[in-house]
């Protein structure tokens, strides 16, 4: 009975510390950094993704990829330097209500005790959506991350606009 208790508080843990994603993110490209003989080498990867609830939203993070033998088998945590560049890429429109600092994206970085989030608010007063990517960790936290912005604007012929104040939550 105790063994079902602890195999099954263990699955827990693991469920929370790699939540389901909505979307694969495409991959861009990768660029070697550290060159190493007889394992994969340390990268750059590029990758892009859609925002799941703003239609007309992409954005492209980078986050740096360890090599090695434990990086080819995923037992390498990977650091935390992660930066984002989010671009309106057609009309803005937005498929549903959301909350501030809603999760975009979310992947991890480590076996369990890191995961990369990408989130999502609105600066009503600007009409600006605001994304934040940060790299948590269950233990002490981590201070790396980076914003980008995106205007609500007009698109094409377009000249209505919305406002993303009226499709937050609260």
């Amino acid at each position: 009975m105790m063994r079902v208790g602890l195999g099954l508080a263990a699955l827990a843990v693991l469920g929370v510390a790699a939540p389901a994603r909505a979307q694969e993110p495409d991959a861009i490209f990768k660029k070697s950094t550290v060159w190493r003989a007889l394992s994969p080498n340390d990268k750059l990867a590029v990758y892009g993704i859609d925002d799941p609830v703003v239609e007309g939203v992409a954005c492209h993070y980078t986050v740096p990829e360890k090599g090695g033998v434990k990086g080819a088998i995923g037992l390498a945590e990977q650091v935390s330097d992660i930066s984002l560049a989010c671009q309106q890429i057609g009309p803005i429109r937005f498929k549903e209500k959301f909350d501030q600092g809603d999760v975009v994206f979310s992947e991890r970085r480590s076996l369990i005790f890191k995961k990369m989030q990408i989130v999502r608010g609105c600066d009503a007063r600007r009409n600006v959506l605001v994304y934040l990517v940060y790299s948590d960790k269950i233990i002490d936290g981590s201070p790396k991350n980076s914003t980008s912005t995106v205007p609500v604007m007009p698109w094409g012929a377009e000249t209505a606009t919305q406002r993303c104040s009226d499709f937050t939550k609260g």
